[in-house]
C-alpha cells in the first residue's frame, strides 16, 4: 500500500482491504524487558539463598559474639555495664549479677531488725506511768488488821465475842485476835465481809459488832456485810451497814458500834479507820 495514501480503518480490513504487516511480531520489546526483569529477580534470589547458607555454616559463637563491644573483658565474658555519665565503668560492673531466687511464701517477710550501731545504748522502753488507784490497796500479807485513826495505838480485836479497840501486845494470842481475813460481802459482793481466824464472822446484832458464826440466813447475810466509803484525802475509809443505810460502824467508850451519821468532827473521827497489814 503507498504511503501518500490514507490508512483505511484498522478495525475493518475486510471492507477496506487493508492487512496488518505480520513481518514483526507486536510487542517485542515488552517481552525482551520482560525477560531481563525475570532474570535480574532469579539472580538475586540464588545470590541471597548462597549467602545466607554460607553464613549458617559459621560457628554459634562466632555469630553470637557481638561485634559493637570491646573483647576486653576478662576470663571471655561480656560486659553489659552501662557506662556512667562521667565516662568511667563502675567497679564491678563487669560481673555477672546472680537473679535472686523466687519465694514459695505467700506470706509477707518479716521486718528486718536494725543493726545496733557500736558504742550507743539501745533506747530503753518508756516506763508505763501507773493508772491511779482511787482507793487503797490492801495489804499483801495473809491477813488485815484495822487500826483506828483517832487512836492510831488501837485496833480491832475480838474479845469476849464482841469487838473493841483494844492496844495489841507482843502475845501471839492477842495478835491472832486482831488479825481478820476480808472478803466478798455476803449479801453484796462489792462491799466487804470480815472472818476471824477461827471462820467466825463479824456482824452486827443489836448494834454492837460481835463475831458469831454463820447461820445461812438471810439476816446474817445482811448483818455481815459493810460497804467502804474511801476518803481519799486521808486514805481512810468507813463502814456502812448494808441492812441499815446511813449508819457506820464506829468506836464509843472503846466498843465497837453501828450508830447514825452525825455531822460532827468527833463522829467522823471515832469512824474513821485505816487497813494495814495482819499483826499475826
Amino acid at each position: 500500500m503507498s504511503e501518500s495514501k490514507s490508512r483505511p480503518p484498522q478495525d475493518r480490513p475486510w471492507e477496506s482491504g487493508w492487512a496488518p504487516d505480520t513481518t514483526r511480531a507486536p510487542g517485542t520489546r515488552r517481552l525482551w524487558l520482560a525477560g531481563t526483569l525475570a532474570l535480574a529477580t532469579i539472580t538475586a534470589c540464588v545470590t541471597a539463598i548462597t549467602v545466607m547458607e554460607s553464613e549458617s555454616g559459621e560457628p554459634e559463637s562466632r555469630a553470637a559474639e557481638p561485634t559493637t563491644l570491646s573483647g576486653s573483658a576478662p576470663g571471655g565474658l561480656i560486659s553489659f555495664a552501662t557506662p556512667s555519665k562521667d565516662g568511667t565503668e563502675k567497679p564491678g560492673a563487669d560481673r555477672a549479677e546472680t537473679s535472686p531466687a523466687p519465694s514459695t511464701s505467700s506470706t509477707s517477710p518479716s521486718p528486718a531488725t536494725p543493726t545496733p550501731t557500736p558504742g550507743k545504748k539501745a533506747p530503753k522502753p518508756p516506763k508505763a506511768s501507773p493508772a491511779p488507784s482511787k482507793q487503797p490497796k490492801p495489804p499483801s500479807s495473809h491477813g488485815i488488821s484495822i487500826r483506828s485513826v483517832n487512836f492510831p495505838d488501837r485496833y480491832w480485836r475480838v474479845r469476849d465475842g464482841s469487838v473493841r479497840l483494844d492496844r495489841i501486845g507482843s502475845g501471839p494470842g492477842q495478835r491472832e485476835d486482831a488479825t481478820f481475813q476480808r472478803v466478798a460481802g455476803l449479801a453484796d459482793s462489792s462491799c466487804y465481809s470480815f472472818t476471824t481466824a477461827d471462820g467466825r464472822y463479824l456482824r452486827h446484832r443489836s448494834f454492837v459488832l460481835v463475831a458469831n458464826p454463820n447461820d445461812g440466813s438471810s439476816l446474817f447475810r445482811k448483818d455481815a456485810t459493810f460497804c467502804p466509803r474511801y476518803r481519799p484525802a486521808s486514805g481512810t475509809l468507813t463502814l456502812e451497814s448494808v441492812n441499815y443505810p446511813g449508819r457506820f460502824l464506829r468506836h464509843r467508850d472503846f466498843q465497837l458500834r453501828l450508830d447514825p451519821y452525825e455531822n460532827s468532827r468527833l463522829y467522823r473521827s471515832d469512824s474513821a479507820f485505816q487497813l494495814v497489814a495482819g499483826l499475826d
